[in-house]
């Protein structure tokens, strides 16, 4: 039960940062470019602070689902398990030492007006952004191989 329980929460945990971050490249970086800069640097910098909490301890529950399930597992679901903790973590990493020393320039410009170059630096954040979405639906896409292809367990006493 313990089991399954695990593997329920690596999914939603995983499904949840992955699609969070996936909506954020589809839609948020999107309408980013749509607007005027000022309306974008006041946006971005109050989005990173809403984020700040919550993707943050997404990243943390999902890292230790993961891992809870690598742990648990055996075989192949247990390297799948593992590498999609790797992936987790790489994707925490990407944001801890990408993107969020951006931030303050970001934070700083939305409230002055942004030095020449700043489109650059824009450029970069997008970039660690696109890079932390793909290995987080990376690791997404290993816990549903896990789930799809694990054995399924016969209750006590099931026949065939």
């Amino acid at each position: 039960m313990l089991f399954r329980l695990v593997k329920a929460l690596t999914a939603l945990t995983t499904g949840l940062l992955a699609g969070a971050f996936g909506y954020g490249v589809v839609n948020v970086v999107y309408a980013f470019h749509a607007v005027p800069v000022p309306v974008r640097l006041t946006f971005h910098a109050a989005l990173m602070q809403v984020n700040g909490v919550v993707m943050q301890a997404l990243m943390g529950l999902t890292l230790l689902s993961t891992l809870a399930l690598a742990v648990m597992a055996a075989g192949v679901p247990r390297l799948l398990a593992a590498a999609s903790a790797a992936l987790v973590l790489t994707t925490f990493l990407i944001t801890r030492f990408g993107n969020v020393p951006l931030h303050p320039l970001v934070e700083k410009w939305a409230v002055t007006s942004p030095p020449p170059g700043y489109a650059a630096v824009l450029d970069r954040w997008e970039m660690f952004n696109l890079i932390r979405t793909g290995t987080v639906l990376t690791a997404f896409a290993l816990v549903v191989l896990l789930l799809v292809t694990s054995e399924r367990r016969r209750p006590p006493g099931a026949k065939g």
